[in-house]
């Protein structure tokens, strides 16, 4: 990984957790046990403190970052969508923020809560546990079921797997120059979207 140490303080990384090496952490960036950090993510603790506590994963393209005397927190086992930005905020335990979206200075996204793909939660926000947050501006539009939360709660377990799959079997390579005859697959580990026909 790209690691920075700034102002004497060096980024913290529990050794079951992996961080893909292009992702980036500067400074005051602490990673917690079974966390994944994905490709060209960027935690950069040069205000604030960036904290993942355990279980939690930060997909490709993520930034969180804050500022001084802030903490950026995503509680244990949450989980955040390719290319979104939290900003001195807090996601709480097992809550889940889509893709795209923006998470604001102060807020406050509720245990089990889902933020939608594209929202963008101003500063201050709120909501209770198990909120469905969407919008821009971001409100609460409904309680979430718990079948909904289980749903997450299993893709949330794929990426805790996916980093021991890659502290364990992920190696760099050269490309190859044509698709082998009967080429495999990935094994299907049965995560399928939400509200798909086989989910």
């Amino acid at each position: 990984m790209t690691c920075y140490s700034l102002d004497g303080l060096n980024p913290v990384v529990h050794p079951t957790a992996f961080v893909h090496p292009t992702a980036v952490l500067i400074g005051d960036v602490i990673i917690g046990p079974g966390c994944y950090v994905g490709p060209l993510a960027s935690l950069r603790g040069d205000f604030g403190r960036i904290i993942l506590e355990e279980g939690a994963n930060i997909q490709d393209t993520c930034v969180m970052h804050g500022f001084p005397d802030s903490d950026t927190v995503v509680e244990r086992n949450g989980h955040i969508g390719h290319g979104a930005v939290l900003h001195g905020c807090r996601i709480g335990e097992d809550a889940l923020v889509g893709m795209n979206a923006v998470v604001m200075d102060g807020a406050q996204i509720g245990a089990r809560s889902f933020v939608s793909a594209t929202a963008f939660v101003k500063a201050g926000f709120s909501c209770e546990a198990q909120s469905l947050v969407m919008g821009a501006p971001a409100q609460v539009k409904r309680r979430l079921s718990d079948e909904e939360v289980a749903w997450k709660q299993a893709g949330t377990r794929e990426y805790q797997q996916l980093a021991q799959r890659c502290l364990q079997n992920m190696v760099a390579c050269e490309p190859l120059a044509e698709v082998e005859a009967e080429r495999p697959r990935i094994a299907d580990r049965g995560l399928r979207p939400k509200g798909s026909a086989a989910s």
